[in-house]
């Protein structure tokens, strides 16, 4: 009698311990939520490829009638951009090429002395350069260092008695700034020293230097 009493009590025991557990199985289970990728970093903005821009700016300069005087034009220069940029992946480092041409209207500043006596002048009406650039990408915005060939006109006027006009090459240097707006567009601003060399008025020399201040909106291809 005592054995049966056992083994009742044990099942019994058994059946409370396991009703929990069924009951629990019956109940209905969340679906699992659908594999959400981990976000990925935005990739990072990379200059390679050709661009076309257009520019604005205003120059200064002097321009020494040796023995005679010195002439210091001045006026605002509109133009365009053609350039390429390369930059390696993984790397900030960004080299180009960049040409650019603009009408000037640096003149003016124009002095009186013995053998010019109605005055003598300095103009520029146009000016280009083809120069090389290295930036460094801090995440698009890169400043930049600049130099090259510069190319231009210098028209030399002693009023009244001669004038000339040559297209002179010379070099240039400087460095700027560049910015991504959105993908495909960037904007600059830059300062070049320009030494366009030296010409001839009635056996004068007559040199032109130039410092230029500008901005440029670029289009990226």
């Amino acid at each position: 009698m005592g054995m049966r009493k056992f083994v009742l009590s044990t099942v019994s025991l058994l059946a409370v311990v396991a009703a929990p557990a069924a009951f629990a199985a019956d109940i209905p289970q969340p679906a699992p939520e659908p594999y959400q990728p981990p976000p990925q970093a935005a990739p990072a903005y990379n200059w390679t490829g050709p661009y076309v821009g257009l520019l604005a700016g205003y120059g200064w300069g002097q321009s020494d009638w040796d023995g005679f005087g010195r002439a210091k034009p001045d006026g605002v220069m509109l133009g365009g951009t053609l350039g390429y940029n390369w930059q390696a992946m993984g790397s900030p480092w960004v080299f180009g090429v960049e040409g650019d041409i603009a009408w000037s209207n640096m003149r003016g500043g124009s002095f009186a002395a013995f053998g010019c006596a109605a005055g003598c002048e300095t103009r520029n009406n146009w000016f280009g350069t083809v120069r090389g650039r290295v930036g460094y990408d801090f995440g698009g915005v890169m400043p930049y260092a600049t130099g090259g060939l510069a190319v231009g006109d210098i028209k030399t006027e002693r009023v009244g008695l001669a004038e000339s006009n040559t297209t002179n090459a010379g070099w240039t240097v400087g460095g700027g700034i560049e910015a991504a707006l959105a993908p495909a567009w960037t904007a600059k601003v830059e300062y070049l020293y320009a030494d366009l060399g030296s010409v001839n008025n009635l056996g004068t020399d007559i040199d032109f230097k130039s410092h230029i201040v500008r901005a440029g909106l670029n289009y990226r291809f």
